[in-house]
C-alpha cells in the first residue's frame, strides 16, 4: 500500500518556449531541487521524472502508517517552498499536485537504486490525472488518500471528476493546508480498564499528596485503548483532597514540528485555540503568566511563547519559549497540583524529550505535586535519568475474548447490525478496541455479495497499522515472519517449523530457530503442536501474505506438500520472484528465460538475487534463496 505524489509545473510548454534553452535549464534545476528537497524531508522517493513532472512514492521502502499524511503535507510543501524559492529571470512557478493512495507492486531494490518503474499500478496514472484536476497551486486528494488523512489535513470537498479510464466518476478533495488533530470522540462505556485505569489514578493521587513527582508510561500498540485511557484518567482525577487538579495534555501527531506538543501544553494553560489572532494571544498569555514569573520579565515571557507558538519549529525562538514554558509549569505545579500528558510520545523529537526530562527533573527537585504521563507503543523505549521507583511503566493489555465480544455487541448495536455477527469479528479484532471499531466500521461498506460467514476484507485503518508494524521489523525478521504467514496459509494453519523456514529462506535451522524465538518473545508468533509455529495474529498473517507477488504465492503453495527437497523451493520460488520482478521493473531488469541457467551471465545472477531479496523484503547482503 502506497501513496503516489504527482507534480506538474502548470503551462510550462508555452513556458519554456518563452525562454531560452540556458534559462530553461536554470529552471529545471532550480524546480527538481526545491521540489526533491521538500520529498526528503518528508521521506518521499522520487520514482521518475517525465518532463517537467515529478512522481514520488512514500511508503515504498517501508511505512510507519502515515504515508499519506506525509505525502500530502510534502504537497503543501512543495508549494510554499517554489514561492519562497523564486528562479531569478524566471516568472513565478505554480504547480499542480494530486496525490492517490492504492496498492502497488513496488520493486523495493528500485527505489533504493533511484530506478523508474519502482512502482507498478492504477494508484501511480490515478496520482497523475488527479493533478489535472488541481488548481494552480493546489493538491487533488482521491477518496482513500482522504479517508488516510481526514482529521490531520485541511480539505474540501470538490464535484467528482471523469478520469481518462475510469468507468465512473471519482471523487475529489483538495487538501488546503495542516491542522491541529483534535481530541478523539470517547463514546460507550469502558470495556475492561477497571483495574489499570484504578492502578494510574493511585499513582498520581500519591504524586499529589507526598508532593513527589511520578512518571507514569500508558504503553500499548496503536489502538489498545491507551488514549481512551488517558481520557477516563481525567475525569477519574478532578481533585485530590478537595484540591483541583490542573491537567495539560498535549498530542503528538505524525511527523511533529520540533516543540509543537510544548506548545499544546502552552494553549492549554492559557486557554488558548490554535487559530486565536496574535491581540488575543497576547492579551490571554500575560493574564495567564500573572502571578507565575515576576513583573519584570512579563513583557519577554510573553515575548518568548509568542514564539514558540508561531514557530514550534524555529529552533531558535521556539527552544527559548519552551525555556520559559518549563518554568510556567513548574510555578503553576508550585501554585496547584498539576498533571503533564503527552500522548504518542514515540513520535516525538528528540527537543521535547529533552524539554519532558528536565521539566520532571526540576519538578523533583522541588518537591512539587507534579505527574507526568506519557503514552506510546511497547516497541519504543524512552530512556528516563532519576530514580527508577519514581517511575513506571503499565501495559495496555488486549481485551479479553469476553470483554471483546461484549464491546463488539456494543458497537453493532450503535449500526443497526445483528449482535451476531460478533461472533466472526472476534478472531479479527484479536483484543484491540481500535480494531474493533474499524471492522464495524467497515461493514457498510463491505460487498454487497459477500457471504453471510465470510470475513470482511481488511479495514484500511488496519491495514495501514498492519504494515507500519511489519516495516518496524528489520529485513531478516520480517522475511522469516513472512515465511511463516506465507507457509501457515498454504498448510491451512498447521504450525511451521524452522526446517521449513530454512527451507524456503534458503538458510540452515540454525540460522531460522533464534529468529523464530525472538519473533515468538515479541509475541508476534505463537508456538504450535510439535515445535512448530504460526502467526499470532490472523490480520498479521494476511497483510503479511497479501504483500507477496502472486507468483511466490503459487510457488509456496506448490511446495507446501512436499517440503522435503530442499533444493526445490529455492529454484520455483526464485524464477517466481524474478517473474514477478520483472513485471514491476522489466525495463530495467531484463528477464533472459529463452537461456539455459548455465549460460546466464553473473550480472543476470546478481539481479537475481537482487530481485529475490527485494520480494521477500531482505536488506542488501542478506541470504537469498536465488
Amino acid at each position: 500500500m502506497v501513496t503516489v505524489l504527482f507534480a506538474d509545473i502548470v503551462g510550462s510548454t508555452a513556458l519554456v518556449d518563452r525562454l531560452d534553452p540556458e534559462d530553461v535549464r536554470a529552471l529545471q534545476r532550480a524546480y527538481f531541487a526545491t521540489v526533491a528537497g521538500v520529498l526528503r524531508r518528508w521521506h518521499g522517493v522520487v520514482e521518475k521524472y517525465v518532463g517537467d513532472a515529478v512522481m514520488a512514492l512514500f511508503g515504498a521502502r517501508e511505512s510507519d502508517g502515515f504515508d499519506a499524511y506525509r505525502a500530502v503535507r510534502a504537497a503543501l510543501d512543495i508549494q510554499r517552498a517554489l514561492d519562497r524559492r523564486p528562479v531569478p529571470g524566471a516568472p513565478r512557478l505554480r504547480v499542480r499536485v494530486g496525490v492517490a493512495t492504492g496498492e502497488a507492486l513496488v520493486d523495493l531494490a528500485a527505489t533504493h537504486d533511484g530506478g523508474h518503474g519502482a512502482a507498478s499500478g492504477a494508484v501511480t496514472s490515478t496520482a497523475a490525472r488527479l493533478q489535472e484536476y488541481a488548481p494552480p497551486g493546489g493538491v487533488a486528494l482521491c477518496a482513500a488518500t482522504h479517508r488516510a488523512t481526514v482529521g490531520l489535513i485541511d480539505q474540501r470537498r470538490v464535484p467528482p471528476v471523469a478520469l481518462a479510464g475510469k468507468a465512473l466518476p471519482v471523487d475529489v478533495w483538495h487538501a488546503t493546508g495542516a491542522t491541529r488533530p483534535a481530541p478523539a470522540p470517547h463514546e460507550g462505556p469502558l470495556v475492561g480498564r477497571r483495574r489499570e485505569l484504578a492502578t494510574a489514578r493511585d499513582l498520581i493521587v500519591r504524586a499529589v499528596r507526598d508532593r513527589s513527582p511520578r512518571w507514569l508510561s500508558l504503553v500499548g500498540p496503536a489502538g489498545s485503548g491507551r488514549s481512551r485511557l488517558l481520557h477516563e484518567l481525567r475525569h477519574a482525577v478532578p481533585t485530590v483532597d478537595d484540591v483541583p487538579v490542573r491537567w495539560c495534555v498535549a498530542h503528538c501527531p505524525p511527523c511533529p514540528e520540533a516543540l509543537a506538543p510544548v506548545a499544546d501544553l502552552v494553549r492549554g494553560a492559557a486557554a488558548l485555540r490554535a487559530n486565536d489572532p496574535p491581540p488575543v494571544v497576547r492579551r490571554r498569555l500575560a493574564a495567564a503568566l500573572a502571578g507565575l514569573v515576576p513583573p519584570a520579565g512579563l513583557t519577554e515571557a510573553v515575548s518568548a511563547l509568542e514564539g514558540l507558538l508561531a514557530g514550534p519549529d524555529a529552533a531558535d525562538e521556539a527552544a527559548r519559549g519552551a525555556e520559559v514554558a518549563r518554568e510556567v509549569l513548574l510555578s503553576l505545579a508550585a501554585r496547584e497540583p498539576l498533571v503533564v500528558a503527552v500522548d504518542d510520545l514515540d513520535r516525538a523529537t528528540g527537543e521535547l524529550n529533552r524539554f519532558m526530562h528536565r521539566l520532571f527533573a526540576a519538578a523533583t527537585a522541588r518537591s512539587l505535586p507534579l505527574a507526568v504521563v506519557v503514552l506510546h507503543r511497547p516497541e519504543w523505549a524512552d530512556v528516563l535519568p532519576g530514580a527508577r521507583d519514581r517511575r513506571q511503566r503499565l501495559d495496555v493489555p488486549p481485551l479479553r475474548p469476553v470483554e471483546t465480544g461484549r464491546l463488539l455487541r456494543h458497537l453493532l448495536r450503535r449500526v443497526d447490525r445483528p449482535a451476531a455477527e460478533a461472533a466472526r469479528l472476534l478472531p479479527l479484532v484479536g483484543g484491540n478496541p481500535g480494531r474493533a471499531a474499524a471492522y464495524v466500521a467497515s461493514l457498510d461498506v463491505a460487498p454487497t455479495d459477500m457471504a453471510p460467514t465470510a470475513l470482511p476484507p481488511v479495514p484500511e485503518s488496519v491495514r495501514r497499522e498492519v504494515d507500519a508494524r511489519l516495516d518496524r521489523l528489520d529485513g531478516v525478521r520480517r522475511a522469516a515472519l513472512t515465511a511463516v504467514a506465507a507457509l501457515g496459509v498454504a498448510a491451512l494453519g498447521a504450525g511451521v517449523t524452522a526446517s521449513a523456514v530454512g527451507h524456503l529462506l534458503g538458510w540452515s535451522p540454525a540460522r531460522a530457530v533464534p529468529e523464530l524465538r525472538a519473533l515468538a518473545a515479541s509475541g508476534l508468533l505463537v508456538g504450535r503442536a510439535g515445535g512448530g509455529y504460526a502467526v499470532a495474529d490472523p490480520v498479521l498473517r494476511e497483510v503479511a501474505y497479501a504483500r507477496l507477488p502472486r507468483a511466490v504465492r503459487a510457488a509456496i503453495a506448490g511446495w507446501a506438500g512436499q517440503p522435503s527437497d530442499p533444493a526445490a523451493p529455492a529454484r520455483r520460488l526464485a524464477a517466481a520472484a524474478v517473474t514477478a520482478s520483472g513485471a514491476a521493473s522489466s525495463s530495467a531488469v531484463p528477464v533472459e528465460r529463452d537461456r539455459a541457467p548455465s549460460a546466464r551471465p553473473a550480472r543476470s545472477d546478481w539481479r537475481r538475487r537482487r530481485e529475490w531479496r527485494s520480494a521477500w523484503g531482505l536488506p542488501r547482503g542478506a541470504s537469498a534463496a536465488a
